[in-house]
């Protein structure tokens, strides 16, 4: 649990990291490439000690998937909330697949 945790951390900080600066297109784009690599180390501070606590308990191959389907999550409620864009169907297609790669991906592992 403290990898899907750390993950969900990382995640937050990656999200705000790769398009937090899309309200901000006045700014100017090195402001918006520094303030991004500042909020991405955050990012690192999560995502490196996810990847080492939970390496062994799940395959790296597993781990990448669950930190996808995370990312996918987290970028959904902000494009939402943050930059005002409603998800479609297709979306919510898109993501009952990513959900249905993550049960394959563990399959094996039951």
């Amino acid at each position: 649990m403290r990898t899907v945790l750390l993950l969900i951390c990382s995640n937050i900080f990656m999200t705000i990291a790769w398009y937090g600066h899309l309200k901000y297109r006045k700014a100017p784009l090195v402001a918006a490439i520094v303030v991004s690599w500042l909020i991405a180390f955050a990012e690192y501070c999560f995502q490196v000690p996810a990847n080492r606590i939970g390496y062994g308990e799940f395959t790296a191959f597993q781990l990448k998937t669950i930190q996808e389907v995370i990312t996918l999550c987290v970028f959904v409620v902000f494009a939402w909330t943050y930059l005002g864009e409603s998800p479609r169907w297709n979306h919510a297609v898109s993501f009952l697949f990513l959900v249905g790669a993550v049960a394959f991906a563990f399959w094996g592992r039951v």
